[in-house]
Parts: structure tokens; sequence; C-alpha cells
């Protein structure tokens, strides 16, 4: 260590929880483009699970939403 200097302390990230877990969401519904909208990335993208921090069974059910949204034109597929 230098002289001076102050210890240095671990960094440990806090877990993210899934807020539909945490909301007790039952299903995710895909006429709610706000909502998802918040899921999706500048380029349109669905962002990952790990940007999200929601769990497996509700990333799978929110891709499906994203894409049924897309579909019937709620949701660009991609942005401009």
């Amino acid at each position: 260590m230098a002289a001076g200097s102050a210890p240095r302390r671990k960094f440990r990230r806090r877990r993210k929880i899934c807020a539909f877990c945490v909301d007790h969401v039952k299903e995710i519904d895909y006429k709610q483009a706000d909502m998802l909208g918040r899921y999706i990335n500048e380029y349109g993208r669905i962002r990952p699970r790990r940007q999200n921090g929601t769990c497996a069974k509700h990333q799978r059910a929110l891709a499906v939403a994203v894409k049924r949204a897309r579909h019937i034109a709620l949701l660009p597929f991609v942005s401009e």
C-alpha cells in the first residue's frame, strides 16, 4: 500500500430482485405497451435478464409479451 492512502473496501453488488415477483404478477399483459417499453433498449431489442433483473420465468413471459405487442404494432420492431 502506498503511504497515506486509505485501505480499499471490497465492492459487493446487491442482487437484483425481480419486479414481477415482488408485485406478485400472475401474467404479463402484452397490451401494456408503456410497461413493456421499459424492458426494451433504444434499438428496440429486448434487454437481457442481467440488465432487467427479472427471474428466468418472468423473462420468458416478458419476451413473449413483447413479441405479441410488436406483432399487433403496439411496440416497434426497430427504432429509427
